[in-house]
């Protein structure tokens, strides 16, 4: 069965997009632990990272950099954190999140954004690409 990225990646469930190349898709946590939470993955689906060719690995992590940047640009932080977990969906994930504290980095407290301010975020961190 498809993981839920790979439902996002073929169309079926909509997301927040950030950026997208033929490997890649970047888009918002939809229950972030802060604003500007967001995930990278690759469109082909892995379930753990260190499974994936060396290449494409090395292809999401600078892709997911690209995005940190802009993320950075975009978001006020103190810097963005990075975490690969994995355990929720079987599909490889980078997170990255901005940063003020650490608490931010426990995926325990979360922050509600409405419809609106996801789609403004997203286009406001895609213009920082």
């Amino acid at each position: 069965m498809s993981s839920i990225f790979t439902k996002i990646v073929n169309g079926e469930i909509p997301a927040y997009k950030i950026a997208e190349d033929d490997n890649f898709l970047a888009f918002l946590d939809v229950n972030p632990n802060a604003k500007g939470h967001t995930l990278c993955i690759p469109k082909h689906e892995i379930n753990k990272i260190f499974d994936m060719p060396e290449e494409l690995y090395l292809g999401l992590m600078a892709f997911s950099r690209k995005v940190a940047i802009a993320l950075e640009k975009t978001v006020p932080c103190k810097r963005v954190g990075v975490a690969v977990v994995g355990l929720e969906v079987p599909h490889v994930h980078v997170h990255l999140i901005p940063l003020n504290n650490m608490d931010e980095m426990r995926f325990i407290d979360k922050v509600k954004l409405e419809k609106e301010e996801f789609e403004e975020l997203a286009k406001a961190i895609a213009l920082n690409l």
